[in-house]
């Protein structure tokens, strides 16, 4: 089954008219989306993917945003957004809905081993280590969603609020202090990613003596 978008939806940015008809499959019946499935990423040249990160489907990454080791994020129905200087640390996982689609903000940190299934995380937030965002939820400009946590679908968060807990909820607001310390984050990341991305670029060059050295390989040692 393939999905319909209107023209002025984000998803028109995959149509590939030449598409070849889908595959039979199993269940017919059930949604699936064979347009997703073989659409091409788009990511911003000034982006970083560290290798063996999976970044497929409907997926687009805007202009210095990082995604880090281990990472997966899988845009096989709607579509998954990471907005401009925002990072997607070691492990992490971003998925859809066949209705939702993952939308990340600008300037958003998104933790180690973090996952954030089919939600909106807005300008400015923090997804910290372990941290599970369910579906459908919105987390507002700035908030703080503590290592470990579980916001349950549909919740709401206020802007530069912390929520910690399973199932979450809001501890408290956020100091100025604890608002700059989420934006000295996600600016390390965006040095981080300038610098990865020219140290494999670096390792790429052939070396005297070098012996089958892929960047991927290279850039693991540093």
């Amino acid at each position: 089954m393939t999905a319909h978008f209107p023209l002025d939806h984000p998803t028109a940015a995959w149509h590939d008219p030449q598409l070849p008809p889908p595959p039979a499959v199993p269940y017919p019946d059930e949604h699936w989306d064979w347009a997703a499935l073989n659409a091409t990423p788009i990511i911003d040249p000034t982006a970083f993917v560290a290798p063996g990160a999976v970044v497929t489907g409907r997926v687009r990454l805007k202009a210095a945003s990082s995604v880090w080791y281990g990472c997966v994020l899988r845009g096989d129905q709607q579509y998954i957004e990471v907005g401009v200087e925002s990072n997607v640390q070691d492990g992490s996982i971003l998925h859809i809905e066949e209705d939702t689609p993952c939308i990340v903000g600008d300037r958003v940190t998104i933790g180690h081993g973090a996952m954030v299934h089919a939600s909106t995380i807005e300008d400015g937030a923090l997804i910290g280590i372990g941290a599970i965002v369910l579906s459908r939820c919105v987390i507002g400009a700035g908030a703080l969603i503590a290592a470990g946590a579980v916001v349950m679908e549909r919740t709401h968060v206020p802007p530069h609020t912390l929520w910690a807990g399973c199932p979450a909820k809001q501890i408290k607001e956020l100091s100025p202090d604890q608002r700059e310390r989420l934006a000295k984050t996600y600016r390390h990341y965006v040095n981080n990613g300038a610098g990865y991305r020219a140290a494999i670029q670096n390792f790429a060059k052939p070396a005297v003596g070098d012996v089958g050295t892929s960047p991927g390989d290279a850039i693991a040692g540093l």
